[in-house]
């Protein structure tokens, strides 16, 4: 277990890990050789907000972006989504201990954790006994990416992993493992009949390949 900016290092110096999975920034992609096929269809800015439970009518009652920028988001250091959030006027306050964030969220020092659809569900699970639950009604959103990143020495692995995912892509395998792995988190997240708050990515990479729409999560499309 490695903290993302550490991993990172290792895979760029050459050391210690072969691969990471992680999302995407200009200077990932800059430092590190991508696999630019999204593995989670973009679900990684599909982000739900996990807060107290006794705050959920004051979040249910939010219909503009300028109600949610004046409250105080929590998020790590060293994740993209700060610079994200902060560019677009949101306010961010930010931890590097995982476990620690929760009980910042939990005590009042922030209002509200933006977590990933595939993340949301199991820690609101494993925190509601401490009085935390996901935002009712509300959703942000902005284009990203979670690619297989390798060294970019590493060449030969790239090129197998692209391969790999094209192949699973070509024959419907990909949809299939993503509906089944993805499918109930989806459906319970129901980002159709949210207010979602579309955000710009200044980290987003021009080479991101959001022309290819089957690459892309849509709500509302079953496949």
């Amino acid at each position: 277990m490695m903290r993302q900016n550490r991993a990172l290092a290792e895979l760029k110096n050459g050391r210690v890990i072969d691969i990471a999975w992680t999302m995407a920034s200009q200077q990932r992609e800059r430092d590190l050789l991508p696999i630019r096929i999204p593995l989670d269809m973009g679900l990684i800015g599909w982000r739900l907000l996990l807060i107290r439970a006794s705050d959920a009518a004051r979040f249910a009652a939010i219909r503009q972006p300028a109600d949610l920028q004046a409250l105080d988001a929590l998020q790590g250091h060293d994740w993209p989504d700060t610079d994200i959030l902060r560019a677009n006027h949101y306010r961010v306050q930010t931890a590097s201990d995982y476990a620690g964030m929760f009980k910042m969220l939990q005590s009042g020092r922030v209002d509200y954790f933006p977590r990933a659809v595939f993340e949301v569900w199991n820690e609101a699970a494993a925190f509601a006994g401490q009085g935390l639950a996901v935002a009712p009604g509300l959703a942000l959103h902005y284009p990203s990416a979670f690619y297989f990143f390798v060294n970019p020495a590493n060449t030969a692995l790239a090129g197998a992993l692209r391969r790999g995912l094209e192949a699973m892509l070509a024959d419907g395998s990909f949809s299939r493992v993503f509906h089944d792995y993805y499918g109930a988190m989806l459906a319970r997240s129901a980002l159709d009949k949210r207010r979602v708050f579309e955000l710009r990515n200044v980290l987003l990479s021009p080479a991101t390949p959001l022309q290819q729409r089957e690459l892309w999560l849509r709500p509302g499309r079953s496949r």
